[in-house]
């Protein structure tokens, strides 16, 4: 009885090492490629800001049309 404790423990550890491996992995993952993707995600909301002010700007401002 104590070798079979002792093995399912020992299969416990190697579980737990794996999923430490595979959570490292992910996370330098993670961390590699959400930054890039905040940072994108911001340069197109800005750019799409500035069209949109652009666009209005020159709607709203748009001298009449004169009719001779």
């Amino acid at each position: 009885m104590d070798q079979d404790l002792i093995r399912v423990l020992e299969k416990i550890s190697n579980a737990l090492e794996e999923n430490t491996t595979i959570l490292n992995r992910i996370a330098d993952h993670y961390d590699g490629v959400v930054p890039v993707m905040t940072r994108n995600a911001k340069r197109v909301e800005e750019a799409h800001e500035e069209a949109q002010t652009s666009f209005l700007g020159n709607l709203f401002n748009k001298e009449p049309e004169t009719t001779n």
